[in-house]
């Protein structure tokens, strides 16, 4: 038996799950949390659609949260074996998936007081802090470029992807009855030309490639574009003499962003500015990122050895309390403030609005993707007024939205990658919503692919066959 199933990440972006059957053994390649409405994330609460206990091995491709953030469950569930994954993700998953537990604790707290006073039934979290560390124990990091038998019929390879520090395209060779296919897990491809990593990794040969499709539909804004409107935007909002909050998301954008300071300091006049990142999260990832030079690209390198560190700054300070973060607010001029939530959803950014959004002489930088119904998708929007704390606030600041930041490959950049394989394999198309799927799938098509799939959540292919059962 040689079988793939897709329960995640299926027609939709997050969720990330894929289960392997080789023989009578089984993989799970990642397992990711549902992100999106209450609805949507209500279904983390369902039950794996696989024994957990009977599972063999898991592989991860790197740490985001939709991608590993069901692992705690997993443990809960009965899985007991190793979790494959790079070295630095397995660094990241340790400071994201405790936030993750420790956040699941205080929601239902917060929540579980209302119930009390309305004699509801009361919730459980979905997993705690505690539940999380101990998954931790499970991971086993690997270095890219190392070939592994992970079991009996089963090896992997993991390489670089350049979307986040750690992240893995995935080589994986599964045998069984004289029949061997190599599948290729893209993971999440990153952005060609960002700073700090290296461009993903192109691989030649493969049976089936599953490929993300995030962006299968648009283009992202050239870099040197991004460059220029930023420098701008922080111009603009020092002659303005009021402070610039950036709602940043801990793992990828914050470190992306204090690498820019650090390479334009002097051109863009950051001496004369105080520059705060509050986010607790934020700071033991940037430290994370400082950790595992040996990832950087060629231009990084070169600066951490002219610079040092190339996420400090003479004038950057690190908020990690509570009481950092409440100092921030008695300054009225002269701050950037990199905080979270990165779609303005929690974190410390919306007590920085609430000081501060309704000041004309502010500015609000969005660097990220805002997801629809979310406080900074309303910023983005036009929104004069925002709810914070049931309280009304008028928007008067400018709010400015940077295109060019994202961390996932467009579709110029998914569409090479494809082109790297020799004879244009059989593709599947995952992480993605319909739209860019069915846009992408045209393209490939037009590349030359022998078979491109767009599989149904539950849906199973034969291997051997290369077929849908």
């Amino acid at each position: 038996m040689l079988q793939l199933q897709f329960l995640g990440a299926a027609q939709e972006v997050t969720g990330s799950c894929f289960l392997l059957r080789v023989g009578d053994k089984t993989v799970l390649v990642e397992c990711g949390l549902i992100q999106g409405s209450f609805e949507d994330e209500a279904r983390n609460r369902n039950p794996f659609a696989f024994d957990a206990a009977a599972l063999d091995a898991v592989v991860l491709t790197h740490s985001h949260l939709d991608h590993s953030g069901r692992l705690p469950l997993l443990a809960k569930a009965g899985y007991s074996g190793p979790i494959y994954t790079q070295h630095a993700s397995a660094d990241l998953c340790r400071i994201l998936l405790k936030d993750s537990g420790y956040l699941n604790e205080k929601e239902v707290e917060w929540e579980n007081r209302k119930r009390q006073r309305k004699r509801k039934p009361l919730l459980e979290p979905l997993y705690t802090l505690k539940e999380a560390e101990a998954v931790l124990d499970q991971f086993v990091p690997l270095d890219y470029g190392v070939e592994m038998e992970i079991l009996p019929g089963v090896r992997i390879r993991l390489n670089d992807a350049g979307h986040i520090l750690g992240s893995s395209i995935v080589e994986l060779w599964a045998s069984h009855k004289g029949v061997t296919r190599k599948l290729v897990f893209s993971g999440d491809l990153g952005h060609r030309g960002a700073p700090i990593l290296k461009d993903p990794t192109l691989i030649e040969e493969a049976d089936l490639v599953l490929m993300e499709s995030t962006y299968g539909d648009r283009a992202h804004r050239p870099w040197d574009q991004t460059w220029a409107e930023l420098e701008q935007v922080l111009l603009n909002a020092r002659h303005d003499k009021g402070i610039v909050m950036i709602p940043a998301f801990a793992v990828g954008r914050t470190q992306e962003l204090l690498y820019a300071f650090n390479l334009n300091y002097d051109k863009w006049q950051l001496d004369r500015w105080s520059i705060f990142l509050d986010s607790p999260m934020a700071i033991e990832a940037t430290e994370a990122y400082a950790r595992h030079r040996n990832l950087y690209d060629r231009e990084t390198r070169a600066l951490q050895k002219q610079n040092g560190n190339p996420f400090m700054l003479p004038n950057l300070h690190l908020s990690r309390t509570a009481e950092d973060s409440m100092a921030i607010n008695r300054i009225r001029s002269g701050a950037i403030v990199i905080a979270g939530s990165g779609m303005c959803t929690g974190g410390r950014i919306k007590h920085h609005f609430k000081h501060n959004i309704w000041r004309q002489n502010c500015h609000v930088l969005i660097v990220g993707f805002q997801a629809r119904g979310t406080l900074g998708r309303k910023l983005v929007d036009g929104a004069k007024e925002i709810s914070l704390w049931g309280e009304t606030v008028s928007v008067a600041a400018r709010v400015h939205t940077i295109g060019g930041f994202s961390a996932h490959a467009d579709c110029h950049g998914l569409l090479d990658w494809y082109g790297g394989f020799e004879g244009r394999p059989p593709i599947a198309l995952v992480h993605g919503e319909p739209d860019p799927m069915n846009a992408l799938a045209q393209q490939v098509r037009e590349l030359g692919a022998t078979k491109v799939f767009i599989p149904e959540s539950g849906q199973t292919l034969d291997l051997v066959h290369m077929k849908p059962l």
